[in-house]
């Protein structure tokens, strides 16, 4: 008798071929003419676990080595299983278990528990060790700008600086707020491209006193500081001439906008401009991925810009500009799993196989979503005033030339010293 999971793939595949293996037999599923994945299941019951609940249990059967993908590899059965009609594979089990998710997930956006810090902790406090084996040696762990398009994935996160300083119009002197400073890259790249005062506020241990040694080494300190702060209880002597905030804005939380454009409003001076770059998806979602929620990001949410716009107009900002970077992210991770996957030995050193599997499935999933389910990056430019910005989208390409410039005698940065 079939298994309930084998019912469930002959639904849903008609493109490309998936081989299934395991204490069941070996069957074969889909019409060809596309990917080919074989899959290996070490238990009977690791197929009735992935049948019943696959948002979750996909993941955790995969971390756990009891999926074990024999040909192709994770991503190529995710973007597999996106390449067909989800829709009709849809069971009693995973609707309900998809609306009890949901449930949850309504429930503590109305009864919110300030768990920042411990939700920043689980994810940026890893171990050093491990973000050293696949992002660039400024550890920018956000989108790289792949414009043009087959440089590098160094050059691309150094596009991806030059272009956010560009959209800031920074001049020598002003004060610059970066709300999720991280490893302090960016910080760095400002204060030296343009003569700015800035200040970082994170809330990772790790990543401040990461970024505190950096600044030093480079001569930063009284130039760049850093600070443990929620920005929901900063409270700077002065207003800001300028904001930027990268890859910060997925952990606020869908409840918090509100108060979080506030907030910039209030850290912003009149003639102030902030840039705000975030990794959106393309229509409302009810409820974060349960992999990771649980196992990656917990308290995370990608925003649609029809939940963030509202938001920016009620707390007195303007939108001067909005980008679309659709591939990018995706082009991105590509090159953080590469990486990643080259360096399997020295990650499992660190942690165990158990969570080597776990981040690969965490990077091949967040890749599949840009390549097959429309997610993209917006970068949002807000100002208070009509005038602080050019009335034409030109001074952004000149901006970038100027720092082209200053980028060719800039001293190289140092690899941080683990």
């Amino acid at each position: 008798m079939a298994s309930s999971l084998r019912l469930l793939v002959a639904k849903i595949i008609k493109i490309g071929t998936l081989t299934v293996r395991g204490p069941a037999g070996e069957e074969r599923f889909g019409g060809g003419g596309g990917r080919s994945v074989t899959l290996r299941f070490t238990d009977d019951a690791a197929e009735a676990e992935l049948a019943a609940d696959p948002a979750l249990k996909l993941g955790e059967l995969y971390m756990d080595g009891r999926l074990i993908v024999e040909e192709g590899d994770i991503y190529e059965f995710l973007a597999l299983v996106k390449d067909n009609t989800l829709s009709e594979g849809l069971t009693f089990g995973m609707l309900w278990r998809g609306l009890a998710r949901v449930a949850v997930s309504q429930f503590r956006n109305r009864v919110p528990v300030n768990h920042n810090r411990r939700n920043v902790a689980h994810h940026y406090d890893l171990d050093e060790h491990l973000f050293a084996l696949f992002l660039d040696p400024d550890w920018q762990y956000s989108c790289a700008y792949f414009h043009p398009p087959g440089i590098s994935l160094e050059e691309a996160q150094l596009a991806k600086k030059r272009r956010i300083a560009a959209k800031l119009l920074l001049q020598p002197g002003q004060r610059v707020l970066e709300i999720g400073s991280g490893w302090g890259g960016m910080a760095m790249y400002l204060a030296e491209a343009a003569g700015v005062d800035v200040t970082g506020i994170t809330l990772s241990q790790e990543q401040l006193k990461v970024s505190r040694e950096r600044a030093a080494r480079r001569d930063l300190a009284g130039k760049v500081r850093f600070q443990l702060q929620d920005y929901r209880t900063f409270e700077p002597a002065e207003r800001f001439d300028r904001i930027v905030s990268v890859g910060m804005f997925e952990h606020v939380g869908r409840t918090n906008y509100r108060n979080f454009f506030r907030k910039v409003n209030e850290f912003l001076s009149d003639d102030g401009v902030m840039v705000l770059h975030s990794i959106g998806q393309p229509s409302v979602s009810y409820v974060t991925n349960p992999f990771i929620e649980k196992y990656i990001f917990p308290g995370g949410y990608i925003p649609a810009l029809s939940e963030v716009l509202p938001h920016i107009e009620r707390a007195g900002l303007l939108v001067s500009d909005i980008e679309i970077l659709p591939m990018h992210y995706g082009h991105t991770l590509r090159h953080w799993r590469e990486r990643f996957l080259a360096r399997r030995a020295e990650a499992v050193a660190l942690y165990d196989e158990r969570f080597f599997r776990m981040w690969e499935f965490y990077l091949a999933g967040s890749e599949m979503a840009f390549t097959h389910e429309n997610f993209f990056i917006f970068q949002i430019q807000l100002k208070k005033s009509r005038d602080s910005v050019p009335h034409h989208r030109d001074y952004i390409a000149v901006q970038e030339e100027k720092l082209k410039t200053f980028e060719a005698t800039r001293k190289a940065l140092e690899l941080v010293t683990l």
